[in-house]
């Protein structure tokens, strides 16, 4: 494989960066804001889940004393 030169390498990288389709900003704040619907969903599922599983183990090791 050959090698590049520096200045070569930064020819490159410039090309291919001008491939790139980028997001417009309304599709950035939409995904960013699906992002966070998400995150609290799986947050307050878990901390539900947690929870009962916290009362669970609770109630069992009372049934120990």
């Amino acid at each position: 494989m050959a090698k590049t030169t520096p200045i070569e390498f930064m020819r490159q990288v410039r090309a291919e960066t001008a491939k790139v389709v980028w997001p417009t900003r309304k599709e950035t704040v939409m995904t960013a804001v699906m992002v966070v619907i998400m995150t609290s969903l799986l947050a307050i599922f878990f901390l539900g889940v947690d929870s009962f599983f916290d009362a669970f183990v609770k109630f069992l090791l009372s049934l120990a004393d």
